[in-house]
């Protein structure tokens, strides 16, 4: 008789359990069919498609991995497109995380009405329209572009630079360029997350030997936002191997001897002007797996701090 009510009692737990769960996937269902139909079935297309040789006309030719072979070991222009996001992602990436959360530590330090202000002084470059126009004038290859005009007068130089145009200057301005625009959501994300530090872990810290606010951030302050930090560190690595959109407004496309030519840039030369997609897929996928490694990376270092 026991062992029939804890039957019965085990039911109807489980029937408590599911209808408590129901109104997750209710919530959740949406979204998540969305992200599938959206995000994670274009993922595996896009893997298909990248073995084959497809126009968008014809039916899709399976060619197996000959678009890779060609990617690798036959497309200068490709090897120099990955060389140049590497590197630009590599130094853009790391410098304007830090930038972001440098800026969101600082004013979080300040009174509310000031932090508002600053806030939104700080997260306004990423809202400018026109920010191509502005660039190009500042750096405009003759004496009118405001950067060169500076220069002359102060006497530093003689002659006007082709900052857009020069291979030793392009470089440069494109990642100030880049960081001047890394201020958007990952330093609300950054300054959202310090807002909801609890502030008695402070004073639990100092009771228990933490001395200045260099030992407060390492092991109070970031393990206690690392759900924001991992959520910036996605936006961050998304955002610095993409940034083709950026350097085509400014720089235009392509770009003086391919020096900013990105894979994004080879991308869309496939992709959107030759409509040969298995070979776009091809650099999607490549795109994808760089990705996708470099956060499965930051996820690891992430999940390092304070222990």
């Amino acid at each position: 008789m026991k062992n029939k009510n804890d039957a019965v009692k085990v039911k109807k737990l489980k029937k408590s359990k599911r209808f408590e769960n129901l109104d997750v996937v209710v919530f959740l269902g949406p979204f998540l069919l969305v992200f599938f139909v959206f995000t994670i079935l274009p993922v595996f297309i896009s893997l298909g498609i990248s073995l084959t040789n497809f126009n968008m006309l014809e039916i899709p030719d399976f060619v197996g991995l000959t678009n890779y072979q060609k990617l690798f070991l036959n497309d200068d222009i490709f090897s120099k497109a990955l060389t140049n996001t590497m590197i630009l992602a590599l130094i853009t990436g790391p410098l304007s995380y830090i930038m972001c959360f440098a800026f969101a530590w600082l004013i979080n330090e300040v009174p509310p009405k000031p932090r508002a202000f600053l806030t939104l002084l700080f997260y306004a470059p990423s809202l400018a329209g026109g920010f191509a126009y502005v660039w190009q004038l500042m750096f405009s290859g003759d004496s009118y572009g405001y950067i060169n005009g500076i220069l002359i007068d102060l006497g530093i130089i003689t002659e006007p630079i082709i900052w857009l145009q020069a291979e030793q200057t392009m470089f440069i301005v494109c990642v100030i360029i880049v960081l001047w625009q890394a201020l958007g959501t990952t330093f609300l994300t950054f300054i959202a997350g310090l807002q909801t530090v609890d502030r008695t872990l402070y004073e639990a810290g100092a009771v228990d030997g933490i001395k200045n606010r260099w030992q407060e951030l390492y092991f109070i302050t970031l393990p206690s936002m690392r759900g924001q930090l991992l959520f910036g560190a996605v936006l961050n690595i998304s955002g610095s191997f993409g940034i083709g959109p950026v350097i085509t407004a400014v720089f235009g496309f392509p770009t003086n001897g391919y020096n900013l030519h990105t894979i994004m840039h080879h991308l869309d030369d496939y992709g959107g002007v030759r409509f040969e997609m298995g070979y776009a897929c091809a650099i999607a996928t490549i795109l994808f797996v760089i990705s996708f490694v470099a956060n499965k990376v930051f996820q690891f270092i992430l999940g390092r701090i304070g222990k």
